[in-house]
């Protein structure tokens, strides 16, 4: 066996280019996770955590910043949403996971087979795609890219997805050519979950997600709202509907009382997650 000799030329060239930008993919995960993992974070501390020039930690933010990941001001990098930006699908998706998953359950006791429902682009009611392939037939219409994915090749399971533009923050579809088709379309059922309520009226940061939800909302029969505890008394800028303009509220199990107790005195249907799932497997059991 001949043995082989390192690259020579182009290829020689190309290799420690490759290497630096390798090592620049695993650093910015890594600059990521961390960020997330504390919530905030001085430059200061990056730089000296990595081992790094504030010249590559500024790059690297930067980068970052561009993706949607991370917001910087003032010295400061941090990964939790303002009322103004709403955070990553990357960091949404570390939040209240165990809450998520018991809204999810909760909701699915208002799918019903044959149903045409919407799903938008939440990391809450991207948890009910495990629990779906037990409802088919189904007609499942969602903007979110990463629900398409999980939605795929489930049998008997027809999968509309809403083109347009794609924003990488979200991994969604918004914006005029979205919502046109959103309104071509009429569904029994829509699940959604909004980041801000404030005052019994639901919120969100981008504009663009408001128009896009509610052209949903409006072209759907039955409207749910999936909302964890940590969404009450947040604050956004744009105002989405009424909590009153819902047929049903889910909540998880840690949302106050008061909140629980002001909303039906309303008229609102709230649904505690947690008597929900219960009295969903009690009936998988009897059956």
């Amino acid at each position: 066996m001949t043995d082989m000799k390192p690259p020579s030329g182009p290829m020689a060239a190309q290799l420690p280019a490759d290497s630096r930008h390798a090592r620049q993919i695993a650093r910015r995960q890594l600059i990521t996770e961390a960020v997330m993992a504390e919530g905030s974070m001085r430059i200061e501390d990056l730089v000296d955590r990595f081992g790094i020039s504030l010249m590559t930690a500024h790059r690297d933010l930067d980068e970052l910043v561009a993706r949607g990941l991370l917001r910087k001001a003032r010295g400061i990098v941090s990964a939790a949403p303002t009322s103004l930006i709403e955070a990553s699908d990357v960091y949404r998706f570390s939040r209240q996971s165990a809450e998520k998953r018991a809204l999810a359950a909760a909701a699915m006791q208002f799918v019903e087979p044959g149903q045409a429902i919407f799903f938008d682009d939440s990391t809450t009611v991207l948890q009910m795609a495990a629990h779906l392939p037990a409802k088919v037939p189904l007609t499942a219409i969602t903007n979110s890219l990463i629900l398409m994915n999980e939605l795929n090749g489930i049998r008997d399971l027809t999968l509309l997805g809403l083109g347009g533009q794609l924003h990488n923050w979200c991994n969604a579809f918004m914006g005029r050519m979205t919502t046109n088709e959103i309104k071509r379309l009429r569904a029994d059922t829509l699940f959604l979950s909004m980041p801000a309520i404030t005052d019994d009226i639901v919120f969100h940061q981008s504009p663009e997600m408001v128009e896009t939800k509610r052209a949903m909302f409006d072209s759907a029969s039955k409207r749910i709202l999936l909302a964890d505890h940590t969404k009450f008394g947040r604050r956004a800028l744009h105002a989405f509907a009424d909590l009153t303009e819902f047929d049903v509220v889910i909540v998880d199990q840690a949302t106050d009382a008061a909140h629980i107790t002001r909303m039906r005195a309303k008229g609102i249907n709230v649904v505690i997650a947690s008597d929900a799932v219960a009295r969903v497997e009690a009936d998988a059991e009897a059956d």
